[in-house]
């Protein structure tokens, strides 16, 4: 992944926090109206943290938002190097492919 790319943690924790201020709340109280310890919400907002969906609907529902603002255009090129995805597209056409090729 290039360098200069952020990472889906990284920009789901920007948009985060970009809320929180927007509202001039602090984590602490973020993290209490969402029902979750401030050291977790921190490691979201940081990026650090691998949130579950029910997770981020807490927090967006705490913003005033919802999940789809919070996760708008981050996509594969967003995972980390390490995570390999294919989609299932992908895979059918490869499929297709593979059996074309052995009926020749």
């Amino acid at each position: 992944m290039d360098s200069t790319r952020e990472s889906a943690a990284d920009l789901l924790g920007d948009r985060i926090r970009h809320a929180r201020v927007a509202l001039g709340l602090s984590q602490e109280a973020i993290a209490g109206l969402a029902g979750m310890h401030v050291t977790n919400y921190g490691k979201i907002e940081r990026g650090t943290a691998n949130p579950s969906l029910l997770t981020i609907v807490r927090i967006a529902v705490v913003l005033g938002t919802d999940v789809a603002a919070l996760t708008q255009d981050i996509t594969r090129e967003h995972l980390p190097e390490d995570v390999r995805v294919l989609s299932a597209h992908d895979f059918l056409a490869e499929r297709r492919r593979r059996a074309r090729r052995g009926k020749t």
